[in-house]
């Protein structure tokens, strides 16, 4: 059983969410909070899988109660909900260590795939939507003087995984890897788990946000 806590300032909001992944085999909504300070507080006392998180709230938002939730022991995965003039939100939450995003009009069937998703590992939306919203707001990424010679720890890297690195942060699926470069999903699996590992990321999306900030793939 997926234990998930919702957490956004608007009751009916909530409520909206709940009457969906209540009605899911498999999935348990076990809090709600209405702002991020109220957010930490309940998962103090309740023990929760995913948090679907909203970015603007009272008291504290959406990114700062992800930067204090995603460290922790307990393994919790943040979804931020967001709107499409809010992506810079997004942007910074998934730096502060969100599991991934997802609009709030997604439909049911994509909220309740994501959960699955980021409790299993992976990222919370498809890497070509990553990178196309990435681009959308690439203005609010920090210059640092533009791209890097040699973006840090990537000489840890071997040239088949520099490779996928790159991939990945175009936007490429794991399956659309393996064809690009004749070899099983499971091989491409095999090398993002090495580069997430060597890197110090958590998931393909801290893959994207890296190779924007470290110039490996040029903005827009």
């Amino acid at each position: 059983m997926i234990k998930v806590v919702l957490v956004d300032d608007q009751e009916l909001v909530r409520a909206g969410f709940r009457m969906v992944l209540d009605a899911q085999p498999g999935l348990e909504v076990v809090g709600e909070a209405g702002d991020g300070l109220q957010a930490l507080e309940l998962l103090r006392a309740t023990r929760a899988d995913v948090v679907l998180m909203d970015v603007r709230m009272p008291r504290m938002d959406g990114i700062e109660a992800t930067r204090r939730i995603a460290p922790g022991p307990a393994g919790t995965k943040v979804i931020i909900l967001t709107t499409f003039d809010l992506d810079e939100y997004a942007f910074a939450a998934i730096k502060a260590g969100a599991a991934g995003f997802l609009l709030k009009d997604a439909r049911p069937a994509q909220l309740i795939e994501a959960i699955h998703a980021v409790h299993s590992g992976d990222a919370v939306v498809a890497p070509s939507t990553t990178r196309r919203l990435l681009e959308r707001f690439a203005g609010h990424l920090p210059e640092e003087g533009g791209a890097r010679a040699a973006a840090p720890g990537t000489e840890t890297l071997t040239d088949r995984e520099r490779e996928v690195l790159l991939l990945v942060a175009k936007g490429l699926s794991n399956v659309e890897i393996g064809k690009r470069l004749y070899v099983a999903e499971a091989t491409v699996k095999t090398h993002v788990g090495r580069i997430l590992t060597k890197l110090d990321l958590r998931d393909r999306v801290q893959i994207v946000v890296y190779a924007y900030e470290t110039g490996l793939v040029p903005r827009g």
